[in-house]
């Protein structure tokens, strides 16, 4: 039921958005010391939201209805193209600690608003 509730999909997306960031972040700091590594970052949830078929506009509640997107997509995982270190590495663990925090307050976030969501439901239906 609250799969279908676009309010709970958007949380879902937001949370999901925070896990493949933190993913990418923990790639990041494992490959610290690799010669010629790269630092990947997501792209925003706002400009993967944005860049969804649609935007903040009409978007399909089924298949085949509407020919939309039925979810948001998942984030595009994009290099930083920086070389910090004499072997070409471009991770420093300084940056990569602050957006492991940008990823934890995201998802602290999501649940919120999927905290709030109940709250509202459990109010509508009289149990809150």
């Amino acid at each position: 039921m609250l799969a279908k509730i676009e309010y709970f999909q958007l949380a879902r997306a937001l949370a999901t958005h925070a896990g493949t960031r933190q993913a990418v972040v923990a790639q990041n700091v494992a490959n610290a010391d690799t010669p010629g590594y790269k630092a990947r970052d997501t792209v925003s949830f706002a400009d993967t939201l944005a860049a969804q078929a649609g935007g903040f506009g009409l978007r399909s509640t089924r298949a085949g209805h509407l020919h939309g997107a039925t979810g948001p997509a998942a984030p595009a995982i994009v290099e930083t193209g920086r070389q910090n270190d004499p072997n070409g590495n471009g991770v420093t663990i300084e940056e990569e600690t602050l957006k492991a925090v940008e990823v934890k307050r995201q998802h602290d976030r999501a649940l919120a608003i999927y905290r709030s969501g109940l709250n509202v439901l459990r109010a509508s239906l009289g149990k809150g």
